[in-house]
């Protein structure tokens, strides 16, 4: 992430969404192409494939099921057999290899690498718990590409996929339509749903969080109300769009924690038309209605969650989307940054644009840290310092900012990549080292 970044030469085409989240959605991109009255009729219009896609079993509630129906040109049982993908190692999960120390993690941010790669092989497994098999947890990764997909597709099977661009825009062609995101963006891609990655500059960086578990919702608002936070009306679907190619490509599929490849002698985004509830979004950060104390002290940072994928124990979630996006802090006799704290929950950070007002130095965007269940952590000395004797007299303004925070009731297991790579810092627990003795019993 540390490449400087040139204008692509091709500029970005302005595309349309439907706007909402979790609700049902029909597109068509030929006129009449959507049956009518019926999900598959004996022929469809323009001869074309009826296919169901169910992210979630047929029998959950109405409010909570999944699924969509497309109208393609081919099946999306038409491909060759899968085989050991030879490449993107990197991806596989291997959570749990071997014991592991409660420390305290960070990395400085990835190298963009100098052979060309693209998106199936950029993706570098930093941490993670869970699996596809249990369905339930996280797999938590980086990536760094310099180069589009070219004949070939992705599609994971094992986990709903969460990007957090950092450097780089990213156009995202899907069964269901095409996406363009950029930094302070986020995409979600469920699980199923084939894609190719382009680049719409020449490098691309950033975050990946694999959910293994139930999808990611809006979280509940109780006593906040009915509006804030994240709003359902900022959340955009793409459009139908289709390809109709051939050639010789490949589909590659992420299955059971590893990397497959099979021939396809086209397209599969080949969707003229489709319905349904399950489907590729993306949302602007920036567009984060931010809550927070205006008396004394701060809300815990669950105030900031935009998205949550519950787990079978009420309000312990299999993973929560958390970001500390630009805010003003006003609280009195307080202290203002997070503050320290051990958690039940782990905690996967990573920095997207500006600084954190929690360290003063060290985290920097494209960076990332892992605080682990009951691992002590919080502002580094410098920021203690500063803080203690801030004027509290006059808000503080948090601007030019964009941290963010994977968390999970799961303990996190590095990979052994990530302990490896020289990007970690080692010496990461000497920023609180300097945190010196205040304590004096003769005052108070």
């Amino acid at each position: 992430m540390n490449a400087q970044l040139k204008p692509h030469t091709q500029p970005a085409v302005a595309l349309a969404y439907q706007v909402g989240f979790g609700q049902e959605f029909a597109s068509e991109a030929l006129s009449g192409a959507l049956p009518v009255g019926r999900n598959s009729p004996q022929r469809c219009p323009y001869g074309l494939y009826a296919e169901q896609i169910s992210g979630t079993a047929f029998t959950l509630p109405r409010h909570s099921n999944r699924r969509s129906w497309m109208y393609r040109i081919r099946p999306g049982v038409m491909h060759g057999q899968f085989v050991p993908y030879a490449g993107g190692e990197a991806w596989h999960n291997r959570f749990g290899d071997a014991p592991f120390a409660p420390n305290q993690l960070r990395w400085d941010p990835p190298e963009v690498p100098a052979a060309p790669t693209d998106f199936v092989d950029g993706v570098f497994c930093m941490a993670g718990a869970g699996d596809a098999r249990s369905q339930s947890g996280i797999g938590i990764h980086v990536y760094a590409v310099n180069r589009s997909m070219q004949a070939r597709y992705f599609v994971n099977a094992d986990a709903e996929m969460l990007l957090v661009p950092q450097q780089g825009r990213l156009r995202i062609a899907t069964e269901l339509g095409v996406i363009e995101l950029e930094p302070q963006e986020i995409a979600v891609l469920p699980r199923g749903i084939r894609f190719r990655v382009e680049l719409l500059d020449d490098t691309a960086c950033g975050y990946l969080c694999e959910n293994f578990g139930a999808a990611l919702r809006l979280p509940d608002l109780g006593p906040i109300g009915s509006n804030g936070l994240a709003n359902p009306r900022d959340f955009c679907t793409p459009v139908a769009a289709y390809e109709d190619v051939t050639g010789d490509f490949e589909l590659v599929q992420k299955f059971d924690g590893r990397l497959w490849r099979a021939p396809i002698d086209h397209s599969p985004l080949d969707v003229v038309a489709w319905h349904g509830s399950f489907a590729p979004h993306k949302y602007d950060l920036r567009r984060f209605n931010t809550l927070g104390s205006i008396s004394y002290d701060h809300p815990d940072p669950s105030i900031f969650t935009v998205l949550t994928s519950p787990s079978d124990t009420l309000g312990a979630a299999n993973l929560d989307f958390v970001i500390f996006p630009p805010r003003i802090l006003a609280m009195q006799d307080t202290f203002r940054p997070p503050w320290f704290h051990r958690n039940i929950a782990s905690e996967f950070m990573g920095l997207v644009h500006g600084a954190y007002d929690a360290k003063e130095g060290g985290f920097v965007p494209g960076g990332a840290s892992l605080h682990n269940c009951m691992s002590g952590h919080g502002p580094d000395a410098a920021t203690f310092e500063k803080a203690t004797r801030a004027d509290l007299s006059k808000p503080d303004y948090i601007d030019g900012t964009m941290a963010f925070m994977f968390e999970t009731r799961w303990l996190l297991c590095p990979s052994a990549q990530a302990m490896e790579a020289p990007q970690r810092q080692r010496d990461y627990q000497e920023c609180w080292q300097g945190l010196n003795k205040h304590f004096d019993p003769s005052r108070r």
